[in-house]
């Protein structure tokens, strides 16, 4: 779905020029799941700016090759405050028609059906994190840029909404950041591994079946592999 050809980003502090990605080349596969997976600050964010269009690139190219309609799911739920949870969800659509009963599935889905008309205020961290995915749901984007969104969750809601991810993924290209490597191993077709700005090595993973057992020989082989390379 997505070609990405020698991408380059720098930016400059003062006179200081700082690379954060360096002549990385990916292709995204159409309808599966992408896990970018590093440190913090080897350029995984950066990457899904670019490719929504957010940062403008240094160097090389990124080419989509059929049209994208993209949502983005950010580390933060950047929720409007003046809106319930209920309106948030419905503010993303703009003049997109969708029943009301979809969002509501969607509400339940996350598990806030009693917070259907709760105020941002109201809720907790976790709470507003799910909400901005629902959000994105609901638009309906064939492209979804995840940038650990599940960072702010408790480990069963993660699991949950880990397993949600998984159910809505038909038809959709899913592209998602994290440092968590069970994260990644549990939701991954393909894991690339970055380091200092390029990719370090990729896993191939859509020939394991799902649901995954973490604690499989061939899964912790892999995770052996990973934290090898790190």
């Amino acid at each position: 779905m997505i070609e990405i050809s020698n991408l380059s980003k720098h930016f400059f502090i003062g006179e200081k020029r700082i690379d954060v990605l360096r002549e990385l080349s990916l292709n995204i596969k159409k309808d599966k799941i992408t896990v970018i997976l590093g440190r913090s600050g080897c350029g995984k964010t950066t990457l899904l700016r670019l490719i929504a269009g957010l940062e403008s690139v240094s160097l090389g190219e990124i080419k989509f090759k059929e049209q994208a309609k993209i949502g983005f799911v950010f580390q933060e739920p950047r929720l409007m405050p003046f809106l319930n949870v209920y309106e948030n969800i419905v503010f993303a659509l703009k003049k997109q028609e969708i029943e009301a009963s979809k969002i509501d599935s969607l509400i339940s889905m996350i598990g806030l059906s009693d917070f259907k008309f709760a105020a941002v205020s109201q809720l907790s961290g976790g709470m507003s994190s799910r909400v901005s995915l629902a959000r994105v749901l609901a638009y309906e984007a064939n492209l979804i840029l995840m940038d650990e969104p599940f960072a702010a969750l408790d480990a069963f809601t993660r699991a949950s909404m880990q397993a949600e991810i998984l159910k809505i993924q038909a038809h959709k290209t899913i592209l998602f950041v994290t440092h968590n490597i069970d994260e990644a191993l549990f939701l991954a077709d393909e894991i690339v591994l970055l380091e200092k700005g390029g990719i370090k090595s990729n896993y191939e993973l859509s020939n394991l079946a799902r649901p995954r057992d973490l604690l499989s020989e061939e899964l912790i082989a892999i995770k052996r592999k990973i934290l090898s390379e790190i």
